[in-house]
């Protein structure tokens, strides 16, 4: 499938798109079932917290500060507030070492962005904590190669639809890749985009999306250089 010349942006998601992101979650959950598991099953804490997560996307949005602070709310409510204050202590050392790892960019990220670099408008469409997000973003290197960086609050159909309004390009000439079939391809496709999706190894339960879109104007690919066949 060769994809229509009409094309003229190519957005990419960040996390676990560009660089490593969603190990090291699962990383400081498996730290936090640690630190509580004298209360309750690793089974048991994971979908609680998971639970908490859900429940207060609305108040913090995704990203590492809001994790910690549900981490922290679970923590009290499954030990009827008698976690230990040290175990809390604890569980925002977790948030700080998050906000501190390192940008690991995934294969062959910066020689597709240099084969594209010039030929299309690129942009970097990322959600999550902005100062974590900037940071991230510094960190890789890879700001020069984007002619536009949006941090999003979310990637609804409506988040997309303002990206495209502050581009001024039409979704017949945009093309959005990414990881999340929730986030980064069914909200483009629905507003008659193109999309390619890039699925990562691990993916954070609420992004899950077990089936494939059936869509003429939706690519799977198996890593990020694949996209250069399909241009």
């Amino acid at each position: 499938m060769q994809l229509d010349r009409t094309i003229t942006t190519i957005a990419f998601d960040a996390d676990d798109t560009l660089w490593v992101n969603e190990p090291y979650f699962q990383e400081a959950e498996q730290q936090f079932i640690s630190l509580l598991k004298d209360y309750h099953s690793a089974e048991f804490l994971s979908q609680a917290l998971y639970q908490t997560e859900v429940k207060n996307l609305p108040l913090y949005g995704f990203g590492i500060k809001g994790f910690v602070l549900c981490m922290i709310e679970t923590a009290q409510r499954i030990t009827e507030n008698r976690v230990a204050p040290e175990r809390i202590a604890q569980l925002i050392d977790l948030g700080h070492d998050l906000l501190q790892r390192p940008v690991e960019l995934l294969d062959g990220v910066q020689d597709t962005l240099e084969a594209l670099q010039g030929k299309y408008q690129l942009i970097l469409a990322t959600k999550g904590d902005l100062l974590d997000q900037k940071r991230k973003i510094d960190l890789s290197n890879l700001a020069p190669y984007f002619n536009h960086i949006e941090i999003m609050s979310d990637k609804q159909t409506a988040d997309y639809q303002r990206l495209l309004q502050r581009l001024s390009c039409k979704p017949e000439a945009f093309f959005m890749v990414g990881n999340s079939m929730k986030s980064d391809i069914l909200p483009v496709l629905d507003l008659e985009g193109y999309a390619g999706y890039i699925p990562y190894h691990v993916t954070w339960s609420h992004e899950q999306h077990s089936e494939l879109p059936q869509h003429d104007r939706f690519i799977a690919m198996q890593a990020l250089p694949d996209l250069l066949h399909y241009l």
